[in-house]
């Protein structure tokens, strides 16, 4: 089936809302921070999981904005070349940046100024000099091709437009023989209209997700080889949450849907 889009918006408009929420999520007070966004400084952060007891772990790099640790199934080594697509403030890119060592080098690709903003500055604190961070898209990635050895991404593909391009930038400029691994966020079973189609809801990681089948199926389509699943969890998003967006009528024809959003965790070579 491949990658089907999942909302009516077009894509400058998504692209706009998202540099808009992670721009002031970058601003925020760190503690106010919360996962995939809220204009409100709610802790949302039921989908992303616990980094702190990883070695490199920067605590202001930290904003809860994952929903899944890739670094944990990317197979990371000492010396590789590694790029983290949708960096925001360097989280992944600096604990990547301890398993790959002095030999290494990690680059953080995003596309909010505000984030590159705080990731830089967070990276002077850290004195790497094999750490970089640039602007720009991730259906556009721009970087040379077969430039990598890994890439990574967490809870950022969900939210571009054009997820078939977007693959296929991945395997452009991956090497030869590389691979990838991606936390992203995605869906079993329909939801609601009007959940699928809210702005806010697709800043926040949910309604900017494909069915599950969808999406690994379009990675296939895009030319890896050995794809694979290797962790899976359900989030359950509170009704506060969803109130702010959408109707409790459509709370309700979800809740009793049997639809769910999950957290996966996917490999694959190139």
């Amino acid at each position: 089936m491949g990658f089907k889009s999942t909302i009516m918006k077009d894509a400058d408009s998504i692209k706009n809302i998202v540099k808009d929420k992670y721009g002031k999520i970058a601003l925020a007070p760190l503690q106010e921070s919360c996962c995939c966004g809220s204009d409100k400084g709610i802790n949302y952060s039921i989908m992303s999981q616990d980094y702190t007891d990883l070695d490199g772990y920067v605590e202001e790099a930290d904003l809860k904005l994952g929903c899944g640790v890739p670094t944990e199934y990317a197979g990371l080594k000492e010396g590789q070349r590694v790029l983290d697509l949708g960096s925001g403030a360097g989280n992944d890119v600096f604990v990547t940046r301890r398993i790959v060592g002095e030999t290494g080098a990690v680059t953080g690709l995003d596309f909010t100024n505000e984030m590159l903003n705080k990731a830089v500055q967070n990276n002077e604190k850290m004195g790497y000099a094999n750490v970089n961070f640039v602007k720009g898209d991730i259906e556009n990635i721009p970087l040379p091709d077969n430039s990598y050895d890994v890439i990574i991404s967490n809870c950022v593909l969900n939210l571009v437009p054009d997820k078939q391009k977007a693959f296929a930038e991945i395997l452009r400029v991956l090497k030869p023989g590389g691979h990838f691994c991606v936390s992203d966020i995605v869906l079993k079973g329909e939801l609601p209209e009007d959940m699928r189609n809210a702005a806010s809801l697709y800043a926040g990681c949910v309604s900017g997700a494909l069915q599950k089948e969808d999406y690994l199926a379009g990675i296939k389509k895009a030319g890896f080889t050995g794809v694979e699943v290797k962790s899976e969890r359900q989030n359950d998003v509170p009704d506060e949450y969803l109130r702010e967006s959408v109707s409790q009528q459509s709370i309700d024809a979800y809740r009793s849907s049997g639809a769910g959003i999950f957290s996966i965790t996917v490999v694959g070579s190139k």
